[in-house]
């Protein structure tokens, strides 16, 4: 098992910028994809971008390609995912999840962190 930690999100105006980080503790880092996952008000969790476990492939939703940039760094234990060009319908709560691989069903991951809460105002 490994704990995740999400922090970063906040108020930000439509076409602002913010970072939000993962950080991981417990079991080998190393050993785990790390996706990235939204839910809106009223809404299902929706992949958002997704890592392997060396950082040599990345995945991207379609609605946050060229705008979101997924990385690693195994040696602090950490997942960024800096958000460029915001959108209101980007608001949701982020979630930071681990895997053997990078998968787009939420299901088939085991261990997730609390969750960010990511705003932004038009």
């Amino acid at each position: 098992q490994v704990q995740l930690v999400e922090s970063g999100g906040g108020l930000v105006q439509a076409g602002g910028s913010l970072r939000l980080s993962c950080a991981a503790s417990g079991r080998t880092f190393s050993n785990y994809a790390i996706g990235w996952f939204r839910q809106a008000p009223g809404k299902e969790r929706e992949f958002v971008a997704g890592i392997s476990l060396s950082g040599t492939i990345t995945s991207y939703a379609d609605s946050v390609k060229g705008r979101f940039t997924i990385s690693r760094d195994n040696a602090k234990n950490m997942v960024y995912l800096p958000m460029n060009s915001l959108k209101p319908e980007d608001t949701a709560v982020y979630y930071c999840a681990a895997a053997d691989r990078i998968y787009y069903s939420d299901y088939q991951y085991g261990d997730w962190g609390q969750g960010t809460q990511v705003t932004v105002s038009s």
